[in-house]
C-alpha cells in the first residue's frame, strides 16, 4: 500500500496551493488525502477534499454553518483544529496515515499545528507557513513538527518562490514517511536526561556512565518546549527512569518572563505519576533566561547578569524566588508514586553559578537548600555534596543513583 499523506489546508483560501501539493505527493508515489479546515468552503472546495470542512466541523461536534455565522473566529478555528485532529488520530490508529502536511498563513498554521499536536511522536508532521520567521511556540508547542517558511505569500497559487518551497515540503514529508522511525537496540531500558550548556559537563559525565551500564539515553534541552516534550513522552510510557539534572524550567514556570517557560505546566510531575525512578538536581535553577540584554525586565536589571550570547542573557535568581521553587519541587516530588532521590551540589548548580562564575551566590542557593530539606517528604531521599554540579564525581554519583533505583524495580 502506498503511504498516505494527509494535506491539511484551508481550501477556501489555499485552493491552488492544495491542488499543487496533491499533485506533488502523487508524483512521489504516495496517496494524498485533503482535509479541509476552511470555514468558507463550499461545493467547489468539497470537490477537491477527501474530508470536507463540514465533516471536519462535525468531528468536533459542531455544524460548519454555525461556526461560520455565529461563533467567534478563534473559537471556530479551534473547533476545526479539534475536528481535524480527531480525524487524523483515527486514521493513525487504523494505520491509514503515514504523514501530515499543513499549509497556511497565521490562521492555517494555527489550525494545522493544533491538529498535528494531537498526533504521537514519530509520525511525520510538516507545515509550510507564511509566519515561520516569527515566534512559533504557540503553533508548535512540544510536538515534533517541522516547518518551512513559505518566503512569499501563499496566495493565488504556486510561483517560482512558493512553488519551490511547496515542492520541497511535499518531498520532505514523503521522504520522512518512507524513512520510518529510528529503531533503538532491542531490550535496552531507556532513560531521559535534561541538559543545559551550563550543565554540560555533568550531563556528559552522567550519560557516559548510564550508557556504560547498558541503558539507552535520550537527552532533552531544558528550553521549555523540550522539557515539556519529555514530560509528555514520560506519560506515554517511553521511559523507564529520569535523570533530571537541569530543572531550570521549574523556575521558568513560576516566573514566566523567562524565555524557557515550559510549553505546558507541570515539570517534575510525569515521572511521579508513572511511578518510575527519578533522580533530580537543581541544575540551572539559580538564574533566569532572557533573550537579548534589552529584553531583561526593568526590575531585574540591577541583579548580577551573565551575557551568554547576543540572544541569551542570564540574570541571577533571588533567595525569595528560590524558596518558592523549593516549595514547588517538594510538593511535586512528594506526590511521586515511584522512588525519588534529590542530589544537592552545594557549591554551584551551573558553570556560571559556581565559585568564580558571574552568578555565584551561595546565600541564595542555601535558602533553596534549607527550604527544600525542611519540606522534603519521606519518600524523597536527599544526597548533599560539597561539590559543584559539573564536578565529575557529582555527575557519576547522580547516574549511579539512577542505576541503583532502576535495579531495585
Amino acid at each position: 500500500m502506498d503511504p498516505v499523506i494527509a494535506i491539511v489546508s484551508t481550501v477556501d483560501t489555499k485552493r491552488e496551493e492544495t491542488e499543487f501539493l496533491v499533485s506533488e505527493v502523487r508524483r512521489w508515489g504516495c496517496e494524498p488525502k485533503v482535509v479541509d479546515v476552511g470555514l468558507r468552503s463550499g461545493p467547489r472546495e468539497e470537490a477537491l477534499s477527501d474530508v470536507p470542512a463540514s465533516v471536519v466541523a462535525s468531528a468536533a461536534g459542531e455544524r460548519l454553518a454555525d461556526l461560520r455565522e455565529h461563533a467567534r473566529r478563534d473559537h471556530a478555528m479551534a473547533a476545526m483544529a479539534t475536528g481535524a485532529g480527531t480525524i487524523l488520530s483515527l486514521w493513525h490508529h487504523q494505520d491509514r496515515l503515514h504523514g501530515v502536511l499543513g499549509v497556511g498563513g497565521n490562521q492555517g498554521t494555527a489550525v494545522t499545528g493544533a491538529a498535528m499536536r494531537s498526533l504521537p511522536f514519530g509520525l511525520p508532521k510538516h507545515v509550510v507557513s507564511t509566519v515561520a520567521s516569527g515566534n512559533l511556540r504557540g503553533f508548535i508547542g512540544d510536538a515534533d513538527i517541522t516547518v518551512s517558511f513559505s518566503v512569499g505569500d501563499l496566495l493565488g497559487g504556486p510561483n517560482q518562490i512558493t512553488g519551490t518551497v511547496l515542492r520541497q515540503a511535499a518531498a520532505a514529508v514523503v521522504g520522512m514517511a518512507r524513512a520510518g522511525s529510528y529503531e533503538a537496540p532491542r531490550g535496552k531500558r531507556v532513560v531521559a536526561v535534561t541538559a543545559f550548556g551550563n550543565t554540560h559537563a555533568a550531563v556528559t559525565t552522567a550519560i557516559e556512565r548510564l550508557r556504560a551500564s547498558g541503558l539507552e539515553v535520550v537527552p532533552f534541552h531544558a528550553s521549555g518546549a523540550s522539557g515539556s516534550a519529555m514530560e509528555r513522552l514520560i506519560r506515554e510510557g517511553l521511559f523507564d527512569g529520569v535523570l533530571d539534572i537541569t530543572t531550570h524550567e521549574v523556575l521558568a514556570e513560576l516566573y514566566p518572563d523567562d524565555i524557557y517557560t515550559p510549553v505546558r505546566e507541570g515539570r517534575l510531575t510525569a515521572a511521579g505519576e508513572r511511578g518510575i525512578p527519578q533522580v533530580v538536581l537543581p541544575g540551572g535553577l539559580e538564574y533566569h533566561c532572557f533573550a537579548a540584554a534589552e529584553t531583561i525586565p526593568e526590575p531585574l536589571r540591577e541583579r548580577a547578569i551573565h551575557y551568554h550570547n547576543p540572544n541569551n542573557t542570564n540574570v541571577r535568581a533571588s533567595a525569595e524566588e528560590l524558596v518558592h521553587v523549593a516549595r514547588t519541587m517538594a510538593k511535586r516530588l512528594g506526590a511521586a508514586t515511584g522512588p525519588v532521590t534529590v542530589v544537592l551540589p552545594e557549591l554551584g548548580w551551573s558553570q556560571v553559578g559556581s565559585p568564580g562564575g558571574p552568578l555565584h551566590d551561595p546565600a541564595a542557593n542555601a535558602a533553596f537548600v534549607d527550604e527544600f530539606v525542611a519540606l522534603a517528604p519521606e519518600n524523597v531521599r536527599i544526597e548533599r555534596r560539597a561539590l559543584t554540579i559539573n564536578d565529575p564525581e557529582l555527575g557519576t554519583l547522580a547516574a549511579e543513583e539512577l542505576i541503583r533505583l532502576l535495579a531495585r524495580q
